[in-house]
């Protein structure tokens, strides 16, 4: 019988293709780190809040943290308040302001505005009393649900806020040696009492202060009733020295 001849068949390797996806994977990997590059170097100069707020959001990324600005509340609802910012805070308290059924009638003796030093909220009196019982530090009925309200608005935002009392110039009826000055820092620590009871946190409040009928509302007229007031002042955080 006659050998059949062997046939070897010699099969190139194939090349890879000269435009291959490799090169997308490095690009895709230098893009993800320079983003994060410039996400650290932003983080580095921004406030303490703005950071504990990124990393609240990754801890909490549903926005169930109230560090976030992202929770039932309302989104930037505590978030600092700053000078480009106030305007809103002002809209949305006005607004709660409106809502109340309770105090649609009284709400003329609630004034807001914004100051160099912050948004002032000013409960100002009448001449029957209007968040005070008459001669009183004691809060009635209207004032306990204004400043209840305003403490669980202004309770998520991280600035700070200040308490001020004042009086007309109508000198005190009392003989026990209990004057205005008395009257307008026992009114402010009132309202303090109520809005730290409500919702402001523990430390919010930096200042509590009375000043009889030092700064009047209307100094063309001492005894006008609106110079009976409590001033709330939410204050600018200070500026990052970064």
């Amino acid at each position: 019988m006659s050998k059949q001849p062997i046939i070897i068949v010699k099969r190139k390797a194939a090349h890879d293709t000269p435009h291959g996806g490799a090169w997308k994977v490095a690009y895709a990997d230098f893009v993800t780190a320079m983003m994060a590059l410039f996400i650290v170097l932003w983080l580095m100069n921004t406030s303490d809040h703005v950071r504990k707020a990124v990393a609240g959001y990754f801890n909490d990324p549903m926005g169930r943290s109230r560090d976030t600005g992202t929770d039932r509340s309302g989104a930037d609802d505590n978030l600092p308040v700053t000078r480009d910012n106030i305007d809103q805070l002002k809209q949305r308290l006005e607004d709660s302001i409106r809502k109340m059924n309770d105090l649609k009638s009284i709400s003329n003796q609630i004034e807001i505005t914004v100051t160099p030093e912050g948004l002032r909220i000013e409960l100002l009196e009448s001449k029957n009393g209007t968040f005070f019982e008459s001669g009183s530090s004691t809060l009635n009925a209207n004032g306990n649900e204004l400043l209840g309200m305003l403490a669980k608005q202004l309770g998520s935002v991280p600035n700070q806020l200040s308490i001020e009392g004042h009086t007309d110039s109508q000198p005190f009826s009392s003989n026990s040696g209990y004057t205005n000055w008395e009257l307008s820092t026992d009114r402010a620590n009132a309202a303090r009492r109520v809005m730290q009871s409500d919702g402001l946190r523990p430390n919010q409040i930096s200042q509590v202060r009375g000043y009889a009928d030092q700064r009047l509302r209307v100094p063309a007229n001492p005894l006008d009733p609106s110079n009976r007031r409590i001033s709330l002042i939410v204050q600018y955080l200070p500026t990052s020295s970064k």
